[in-house]
């Protein structure tokens, strides 16, 4: 009788292409089913949305001021060339970018120091970076209300050095400082990502060539975290784009940004078309800016 050797391996099935063809199909299958609640969430709550709001776009107003899904027309398009449009438009995207401004030169900073931190310190200065998300959103705005009211801490401080009443509340000031505090948060976690993966020893090296600490930090430093720094400020800068609550809140019916002009024209106005091809012309401008991150994401990496 023949016996089998001791340690001889189990003849195995030979790999044909017909097996790997499976192998990937069963792969395709279960990732397809992986991601189908994603989707379909997706689906439901962005895209269909989306094709509603861009239906309406192209609807037209009844005598009545009834929106009618018919008589499909581009008239809500042509209204966004208005002086009164552009105004606001621009209002807003200024003030979307000096709200990114001051996001980043504060920011960046402060996520230099917590990535340099030995980690126990690190852990305690991130907690208190992201305190503000276990509050309500609209309620810390109102607190700002409350802050640079006439007789808030504002006055109080200025009143202390013998100054007069600070009047912030319903300026475009007053919308910057909520603006500011709201996504700041948004700026200081991307950046720190960024900053806390350098190596380092670049930076000592650049200082071994004798280069002091502003020019290692600008040939160095800070090209290496420009990811952090697109990231940063494409998340602070779409939503300051169509910000709502802050303007509303502590900017008045003075400081019109185009949140609140998309709203008024829903509720106020009826106009859903015109409403709906300002949400549109706000989409496309977010897009440009999300292509833009994903460019230069491609350029840093």
């Amino acid at each position: 009788m023949t016996q089998t050797a001791v340690g001889t391996a189990p003849e195995q099935t030979p790999v044909t292409p017909e097996l790997e063809r499976a192998a990937e199909k069963a792969e395709s299958r279960r990732g397809f089913l992986i991601g189908l609640p994603a989707a379909v969430y997706l689906v439901l709550f962005f895209a269909l949305p989306f094709i509603l709001v861009l239906v309406y776009s192209f609807a037209s107003r009844s005598s009545t001021g009834l929106t009618v899904l018919r008589n499909w027309n581009v008239d809500s398009y042509q209204r966004l060339l208005d002086p009164l449009v552009s105004e606001i438009f621009w209002r807003s995207f200024m003030l979307a970018l000096v709200t990114t401004a001051v996001c980043l030169l504060v920011s960046y900073p402060f996520a230099y120091y917590i990535a340099t931190r030995r980690p126990g310190l690190r852990n305690v200065l991130l907690i208190l970076v992201m305190i503000p998300f276990w509050s309500n959103f609209l309620v810390r705005t109102y607190a700002w209300r409350v802050i640079l009211g006439s007789e808030g801490i504002a006055t109080q401080i200025s009143q202390v050095f013998g100054g007069g009443q600070v009047r912030l509340l319903f300026t475009t000031s007053a919308v910057l400082i909520g603006l500011v505090y709201g996504f700041l948060p948004f700026m200081v976690l991307p950046l720190y990502a960024s900053i806390e993966r350098l190596d380092w020893s670049l930076v000592e090296a650049a200082r071994d060539l004798y280069a002091n600490g502003w020019t290692a930090f600008r040939k160095v430093t800070l090209p290496l975290s420009m990811p952090g720094v697109v990231a940063g400020s494409i998340l602070v800068f779409i939503p300051s784009l169509g910000a709502y609550v802050t303007p509303a809140i502590l900017g008045g019916a003075r400081n019109v940004l185009m949140g609140d002009y998309i709203v008024s024209q829903f509720l106020a106005a009826r106009n859903w078309p015109f409403g709906s091809a300002l949400s549109i012309a706000v989409m496309f401008v977010m897009l440009l800016a999300t292509i833009f991150y994903f460019r230069a994401g491609a350029k840093t990496l």
